[in-house]
């Protein structure tokens, strides 16, 4: 498949999970990739990986907290590659289960700093880059906690709230520059951050009406469509992806 073909992408938190999954699917689709990721060694060998099965990638360690480290990565794709075009903006954390009352406050600054603000420093080096040249899509990485509430998740669930109306944002800014801008709302994927014991992650399986966890690989063909100038007339929108979760 080659609905990427030419295009660069840009896929933050690609060391593991939705992101490494993402970077993948765009290598496959025909993209140049840059990955980045705090912790390097799983980037590495995510590009590694890719430029095996024939593909072309670079391995950038870079915190998405740091607003210098994303304006660095971007320019590393442009000047590698040429030009941005795709970008995918998945690096996040999870806190403890703790209500409102008595979540800490560090919990609630850390996961806001990465999980919206990562997001928002890196929406403005990428638009900066697409603007410079033919437009670009971008994916922001909400959750079906962006839609709902989820007890005993304030932090997460505030910061998805808000990459939602981040992604509205910008989308109704850049509409008519050549830059869409979309959300998808993973529900519970199998991945690293579910991995915290066995019981959370067979109970999370059973929350959802198909009754099994979702895959990275799944929600890294929903983000490739919307990348894809087959969703050309999208954008703005949330895509859920969440197996019937929201649907109760």
């Amino acid at each position: 498949m080659t609905e990427c073909s030419g295009k660069v992408a840009l896929v933050t938190g690609a060391g593991s999970g939705i992101g490494a999954a993402c970077a993948r699917r765009l290598a496959s689709a025909g993209a140049q990739v840059v990955l980045t990721d705090r912790h390097p060694d799983g980037v590495k060998e995510v590009a590694a990986q890719i430029e095996r099965d024939g593909g072309a990638a670079i391995a950038l360690e870079a915190d998405v907290t740091d607003p210098d480290a994303i304006e660095r990565a971007v320019q590393a794709a442009v000047g590698t590659f040429g030009r941005l075009d795709l970008a995918v903006n998945n690096a996040g954390i999870t806190a403890g289960r703790e209500p409102v009352g008595t979540t800490p406050a560090e919990d609630w600054q850390r996961v806001l700093d990465v999980n919206l603000s990562g997001v928002f420093y890196s929406m403005r080096a990428e638009i900066a880059a697409m603007l410079h040249g033919d437009g670009g899509s971008i994916i922001n990485m909400a959750s079906v906690f962006g839609t709902v509430g989820f007890a005993g998740s304030a932090p997460y669930v505030a910061a998805k709230h808000g990459v939602i109306g981040l992604t509205k944002t910008a989308a109704l800014e850049y509409a008519t520059r050549r830059i869409r801008v979309n959300a998808v709302a993973p529900g519970f994927v199998d991945t690293p951050l579910l991995h915290v014991d066995g019981r959370r992650q067979r109970g999370a399986a059973l929350m959802a009406p198909i009754n099994r966890l979702g895959t990275a690989e799944e929600v890294a063909e929903v983000v490739v469509f919307l990348l894809s100038d087959r969703a050309s007339l999208v954008t703005g929108s949330v895509y859920l992806a969440d197996g019937g979760l929201s649907a109760r």
